[in-house]
C-alpha cells in the first residue's frame, strides 16, 4: 500500500505538471523524463480512473472537466504533501501559500490592516489574497480560507465567528447640501438610493420606529456588485446607501461622509466568519491564520 500511494503522488506530479507546461515534451523536460514515460503516466491514470483526462493533439493537451477537477485535486495534495514534509524538517512551523478569499470591503478596511503583524509571526507562510464579493467556492476556487459576512449557508465546511458589524444609512455633505437631508426613514422615497444588485440581497432597509421593526422599500438610479463602488458613488454625490459601519466608520470621522437616520437605525447586525475545510488533515498555516484572525478581531 506504501508503494501504491508514492507512485500516486508521483503520477499526479506527472500529470499536474504536463497539464500547467501544456504538453508532454514539456513536463517531460522539466521532470527529466521522456515524452512517452510522461505519455503511458497519463494512460495509467486514466485507466484507473475510467475516465478521460485529456485530448491529445498536434499543438497542446485539451483538458476535460474530469482533468480539470482531477488537476485540481492533486496540485492540492501534492502542495499539503509539500507542507508536511516542510513541517517536519522545520519542526512543525507553519508555512506554505495560504489562499484567503475576502469581501472588497472588508478586506481592504478590516484584514489587510491584520496582515503585516501575521507575516512578521509567520514568514515561511506566504498570502495568497483575492478580494471579491462573489460567493465562491472553496473547494473550486482552491482557497483555504473564505471571509464570509451575513448569514451563512448550510455546507461541510467549518466556520469561526469574528465578529459582527451593524449597518448605516450614509451620504455626502455635497449631496445633502443639494437634495436636503432626510429626517424620517419614509423621506428617502424622495431621494436617489445606491443599492447592491446582489441576487440574495433584500432591496427595502429595515428601521425601527417606537420599538416596532419595519423594512422600507427604497429606489435609485444606479445598483454595484460591491461595497467599494457602493461607497465611491456615494462620496461622489450620487446618492444615499446603507452598507457596513465598518467600511465606512473613518470616512465618518473625516467628515466624508454623513450618517443619516441613526435614531430610526434597528440595530440589525451581520455576522462575520471565517470558514474553511477542516478535519485532522487541515493544515497549521490554516489553522494559525484562524486563530490570529480570532484573536484580533473578537
Amino acid at each position: 500500500m506504501t508503494r501504491e500511494r508514492v507512485n500516486r503522488a508521483a503520477d499526479m506530479e506527472v500529470f499536474a505538471t504536463a497539464i500547467e507546461r501544456g504538453s508532454f515534451s514539456a513536463a517531460a523536460r522539466v521532470l527529466g523524463l521522456s515524452p512517452s514515460a510522461v505519455s503511458r503516466t497519463v494512460a495509467g491514470i486514466e485507466a484507473r480512473l475510467g475516465v478521460r483526462l485529456v485530448i491529445r493533439t498536434t499543438r497542446q493537451l485539451a483538458v476535460t472537466p474530469e482533468g480539470e477537477a482531477y488537476h485540481r485535486a492533486a496540485r492540492r495534495i501534492l502542495e499539503d504533501l509539500a507542507e508536511a514534509e516542510h513541517a517536519i524538517c522545520n519542526q512543525g512551523s507553519p508555512r506554505g501559500r495560504l489562499r484567503v478569499s475576502s469581501t472588497l470591503s472588508h478586506g481592504r478596511h478590516v484584514l489587510i490592516p491584520l496582515l503585516p503583524e501575521f507575516l512578521e509571526r509567520y514568514p515561511a507562510i506566504k498570502v495568497d489574497l483575492s478580494l471579491t464579493d462573489a460567493r465562491i467556492d472553496l473547494v473550486e476556487e482552491r482557497a483555504d480560507v473564505a471571509i464570509r459576512i451575513g448569514p451563512l449557508p448550510d455546507s461541510n465546511l467549518m466556520a469561526r465567528r469574528l465578529g459582527d458589524s451593524g449597518r448605516t444609512v450614509i451620504a455626502s455633505p455635497a449631496y445633502l447640501a443639494r437634495h436636503g437631508t432626510p429626517r424620517e426613514p419614509e423621506d428617502l422615497r424622495n431621494h436617489n438610493i445606491i443599492n447592491f444588485n446582489f441576487r440574495r440581497h433584500n432591496p427595502d432597509w429595515s428601521f425601527r420606529r417606537d420599538g416596532e421593526d419595519f423594512e422600507l422599500d427604497v429606489a435609485g438610479n444606479i445598483e454595484a456588485n460591491n461595497g467599494e463602488t457602493v461607497v465611491q458613488l456615494v462620496e461622489e454625490g450620487i446618492g444615499i446607501a446603507r452598507v457596513g459601519t465598518f467600511h465606512v466608520a473613518r470616512m465618518i470621522e473625516e467628515g466624508r461622509l454623513v450618517p443619516l437616520l441613526d435614531d430610526y437605525n434597528p440595530g440589525d447586525r451581520e455576522p462575520i466568519h471565517a470558514l474553511f475545510i477542516g478535519g485532522t488533515t487541515m493544515p497549521a498555516r490554516v489553522r494559525v491564520f484562524v486563530d490570529y484572525l480570532v484573536e484580533k478581531l473578537r
